[in-house]
């Protein structure tokens, strides 16, 4: 079975798009870019070409769902404002064309990739090419493509692996929580 994922770092000057398809629980990439609007001023037209440039890379890929990264919180609320249209602007072009949304926190992207939830860009996007095995070469200098490839790697780690509903504080705690299962 074939799984098509996009994969979509928001943002309001350069928002970042990874797809990735999944043959046989393997995963590779297809392409990767930055929808770029530095030289667009008026924050609408930029919503506009958003959902233009998301809507086409839906109709050429034909991702099966898409995996988007949610706004961190800035200090400055006008900016998580401008994140949050974009991030909603992609979503809706989603939505338009029936395909399932899975929104994945920063920090939960590089544990999935890196192991390290404080991971730099350059190591994620470093960490993708060895696990995607794309050439250095398709690496752009925005890292905003890669952390679009992550969140789309990201949902490929999460497929079929469902959450325990238990949460623990740590070893002792897991352990004091399932002595049934500790072997003596």
């Amino acid at each position: 079975m074939e799984k098509v994922i996009l994969g979509i770092d928001p943002g309001t000057n350069i928002m970042g798009y990874g797809v990735i398809r999944v043959v046989d629980n393997k995963a590779e990439m297809v392409t990767m870019g930055v929808i770029d609007m530095r030289k667009i001023e008026d924050g609408y037209l930029k919503l506009g070409h958003i959902f233009e440039r998301v809507t086409g890379i839906i109709d050429s890929y034909l991702p099966d769902e898409m995996a988007i990264e949610a706004p961190f919180y800035a200090k400055n609320v006008q900016t998580t404002l401008k994140l949050g249209r974009a991030q909603g602007t992609a979503i809706a072009a989603a939505i338009h064309h029936g395909v399932p949304i899975h929104e994945y926190a920063p920090l939960k992207i590089k544990m999935a990739i890196t192991g390290n939830g404080s991971a730099s860009k350059e190591q994620v996007a470093g960490m993708l090419q060895r696990l995607l095995k794309f050439d250095k070469d398709a690496l752009t200098k925005f890292m905003d493509a890669t952390d679009a490839l992550g969140a789309a790697y990201c949902h490929y780690m999460q497929m079929n692996r469902p959450e325990s509903q238990a949460h623990y504080k740590g070893w002792k705690d897991f352990v004091n929580k399932n002595q049934a299962r500790v072997k003596k």
